[in-house]
């Protein structure tokens, strides 16, 4: 339903942004065309500067290092160039590019399952699912649906997801798991009597502990990503103390999305700081790629990964 909808979007912005340039070149205004066809496909721009300028805003006491005028720029332009590579070509045009990859001399092989976050859909992990699928890993990548509904709606996905990697290897997974993913997993795995069904999970930019942006988000699974959110409190609530040391978390004072950034770590998890990384680019870092490398390569009968 995303890549439908992501499409549609696409295509409508860049036919009235089209549209708009042809009207005002025929009445002779060019700056008009110019000015009015950037708007309409360029508009996003604004929307991230407002982001990280929110970002910077109520960073308060929070105890990651407050980045700099020069990195919260940096961070920005990385995201303006990701954002539409994401949106507008891998996850409507490209979700099917890279199929779930389940090889048939997979057994005792360290599988690998791919979650994303909200307003995405599989098409995020594109570059996680050619590299893997090149090297043989078993790896799954879900798309967690309704895309406005409950994170319990997950629960399901989730499920089948590691189910299938289990029935394919014999071994318990490694998730990977972007933004609201992570919270998703963490409900999954709550629920589950065997904790030893997940090997390790790696979250990154995942709002552990909610974000400060959600305030103004009125769909379901975004008001449960609200600081302080009856439904955060009701997760933590249901996991054992230890759970922490399962996850190794990646988090930026950079987040556009996720802040304040400490916000995306999690109590007991081995938690990396990234600088100068906002919260789409941040799936296509390396440092959670060299993460994965290290767990998938810790099964002796496991492929290695190209860096």
């Amino acid at each position: 339903m995303l890549a439908r909808l992501q499409k549609l979007l696409t295509l409508g912005a860049l036919a009235l942004a089209i549209g708009w340039a042809l009207h005002w070149l025929r009445s002779g205004r060019p700056g008009w065309a110019l000015a009015g066809a950037g708007a309409i496909v360029g508009g996003y721009v604004v929307v991230l500067a407002l982001e990280f300028m929110l970002l910077r805003a109520v960073h308060g006491d929070d105890p990651t290092p407050r980045a700099t005028a020069k990195q919260l720029l940096h961070a920005w332009w990385a995201e303006v160039c990701a954002a539409p590579v994401v949106f507008c070509w891998r996850q409507p045009f490209r979700s099917r590019r890279w199929p779930d990859h389940l090889p048939a001399n997979a057994r005792g092989r360290r599988g690998v399952l791919l979650v994303h976050g909200f307003v995405c859909n599989r098409g995020l992990w594109n570059r996680w699912l050619e590299r893997l699928t090149t090297q043989g890993v078993p790896v799954i990548a879900v798309n967690l649906e309704p895309v406005f509904g409950s994170i319990d709606d997950s629960i399901g996905i989730v499920e089948q997801g590691i189910r299938r990697l289990e029935t394919c290897t014999g071994i318990a997974p490694v998730v990977v798991c972007h933004s609201m993913g992570g919270l998703a997993l963490r409900n999954w795995w709550s629920h589950q009597a065997d904790r030893g069904r997940l090997h390790h999970a790696i979250t990154i930019a995942t709002p552990h502990r909610g974000t400060w942006l959600a305030r103004f988000a009125m769909s379901r699974n975004t008001r449960q990503m609200r600081q302080g959110s009856p439904w955060l409190a009701a997760l933590a609530a249901r996991e054992p103390e230890q759970l922490g040391r399962h996850f190794t978390c990646f988090y930026s004072h950079c987040d556009n999305i996720v802040f304040p950034p400490s916000n995306a770590t999690f109590a007991g998890a081995d938690n990396r700081h990234l600088e100068a990384v906002a919260h789409v680019h941040m799936a296509d870092h390396q440092a959670p790629w060299a993460a994965l490398r290290a767990l998938v390569m810790d099964v002796d009968a496991g492929p290695a990964l190209d860096s």
